[in-house]
């Protein structure tokens, strides 16, 4: 399953990701991961989780936020939820990108049996139709 928690900057999507990801560490039996760029939720979010900073990888880009992904998957069995936050920042701004992202994500989120939620810094009327199932306003 896949979320994309949607609305403009300032809307709350991080409050949202923090809570999401700290009820996921109370429910979960696995790994709860956090991918972010930049170290900016390390006291927000319980230490039970693993936070990753995309800037110490040097990942830029949707086709290198997509193999990291797919690398922590596959290398963690027992990964259940996966935050990214600043989604756009990482990605570029394009929203074909987008649309090609997030459907590699779905299908990595059922190929992992894992919930991946990502954080879109984008008004919500202009989000692709492609993608509108997916998304959660703020």
């Amino acid at each position: 399953m896949i979320t994309l928690i949607v609305g403009k900057k300032g809307s709350g999507k991080t409050k949202k990701l923090i809570e999401r990801a700290n009820e996921a560490i109370e429910k979960s039996n696995g790994n709860v991961v956090v991918v972010e760029k930049g170290l900016k939720l390390t006291y927000d979010i319980s230490h039970q989780a693993r936070l990753i900073d995309t800037d110490a990888y040097g990942i830029q880009g949707a086709d290198a936020l997509c193999g990291f992904i797919s690398g922590i998957c596959a290398g963690n069995y027992d990964v259940t939820d996966l935050f990214v936050d600043s989604t756009l920042k990482i990605i570029g701004q394009d929203t074909n990108v987008l649309v090609s992202f997030v459907q590699k994500m779905n299908s990595l989120s059922a190929l992992a049996d894992t919930k991946i939620t990502l954080l879109v810094s984008i008004e919500p009327s202009e989000l692709p139709k492609e993608i509108n199932e997916f998304a959660v306003q703020v």
